[in-house]
């Protein structure tokens, strides 16, 4: 990565000064587009990271959306990151008065619930933070220890999501449904997020396409926006590694499969949730500009979708 192309991104992006919600109907806004240990990553001193710790303003951190309903004034997470407090405080400059009024969670691996340790007792004391999980996921925050003392605590309320049941907010429906990845600790999820005009995919954590039930491209036809798990860009960049075996689905897998689409459905494809050492993290990386000349989207810090 050079630094003077991610600090020009970091500008363009105006770092945190984002505007305020201005808007009637419910939007998207991502608050954080890497993989779950985040840009850089603890412990990487090699080149590619170094830009990383050098300025701040580089960082990136991990996958995260907000969701943002100007009929209701209230504002929900999806993902509980390390990186909460300063994903609190954007979200906070885009929607200032608006109620928290939940988080949903994909699965219990770090860059995903960690995060959720920031409304206990040693840092906001949170009241009763809805908090939706599927129920596995519910099983393991309430016996395992110091999530456990968020419930006891009620600094979270813990609200039973089923696949593929929609969970409804005024003009908003919430449907998670299953995908196949590492379940160690939970189940894993994601999201169809329906808006009264438009319809998103969140899929930030899957393994290979080939292993899902369903045809990936045949449900990017059914909505207008797929954020989906982006963790490897391809063959080669995890050295010593075969990265067919990888159980992510590589980008290059992905453009692969989705390449019969056409231009109008490639354009739906919003790539998320990159490893430190994926390349498409530099917006102007060959790598990005090949993703972006094939049509589809990177996702980047203070993304707006409308919904």
């Amino acid at each position: 990565m050079r630094l003077p192309i991610l600090l020009t991104l970091a500008l363009g992006l105006g770092g945190f000064n984002v505007t305020a919600a201005e808007t009637e109907n419910p939007y998207l806004y991502v608050l954080g587009v890497a993989q779950d240990a985040g840009y850089p990553q603890a412990g990487c001193y090699q080149q590619h990271c170094m830009p990383g710790w050098a300025e701040p303003r580089l960082e990136r951190g991990a996958t995260a959306l907000a969701l943002v309903d100007p009929q209701t004034s209230k504002k929900y997470l999806f993902e509980a990151t390390p990186q909460l407090p300063r994903q609190l405080y954007m979200l906070d400059q885009q929607a200032a008065d608006y109620v928290l009024a939940g988080v949903f969670l994909t699965h219990a691996h770090i860059g995903h619930y960690a995060g959720l340790m920031f409304f206990g007792h040693e840092s906001m004391g949170a009241s009763k933070v809805p908090v939706y999980a599927m129920p596995r996921m519910t099983q393991f925050l309430s016996n395992n220890g110091p999530w456990s003392q968020l419930v006891a605590y009620n600094n979270i309320a813990l609200q039973p999501l089923a696949h593929n049941r929609t969970e409804t907010f005024a003009s908003v429906g919430v449907t998670p449904f299953l995908v196949p990845h590492r379940d160690e600790f939970s189940e894993t999820v994601g999201y169809s997020i329906k808006g009264p005009d438009k319809t998103a995919l969140f899929i930030p954590d899957i393994n290979k396409w080939s292993v899902w039930k369903k045809d990936i491209a045949e449900v990017i036809k059914t909505v207008d926006y797929a954020l989906l798990d982006a963790t490897f860009f391809g063959a080669g960049e995890l050295p010593g590694r075969d990265m067919s075996k990888v159980p992510h689905p590589l980008v290059t897998e992905t453009m692969e499969t989705l390449a019969h689409l056409g231009p109008e459905q490639r354009a739906k494809v919003w790539f998320i949730h990159m490893n430190h050492t994926n390349p498409l993290l530099d917006s102007q990386s060959r790598e990005a500009l090949l993703v972006r000349a094939a049509g589809y989207n990177i996702a980047t810090q203070a993304t707006r979708l409308n919904l």
